[in-house]
């Protein structure tokens, strides 16, 4: 169950972004048409709804998404405040 819905949730942000993709290219030449502008803005709040969902749930797509990698944020080796012992 768990990877049927992960992947039909890609598949779904895959379609979506194939088609705000296609309607930005259709709006570069046709910037008039307000029916194609505000289809691109439907797609785009689906789009962000179901990124967020997945993002919640399986973590982020991208690595410029979330807080980073938390290791990169504790102390490095050398930086610890340690005794040494004797």
């Amino acid at each position: 169950m768990y990877m049927n819905t992960r992947k039909a949730m890609l598949l779904k942000l895959g379609s979506l972004q194939f088609s705000l993709w296609e309607l930005h290219l259709y709006l570069d030449t046709h910037p008039m048409d307000t029916a194609a502008e505000a289809r691109y803005r439907g797609y785009k709040k689906c789009y962000d709804e179901v990124r967020a969902e997945f993002s919640e749930k399986y973590g982020p797509l991208s690595p410029l998404e979330g807080n980073g990698a938390k290791w990169l944020k504790s102390p490095w080796p050398w930086e610890k405040q340690e005794e040494c012992v004797k």
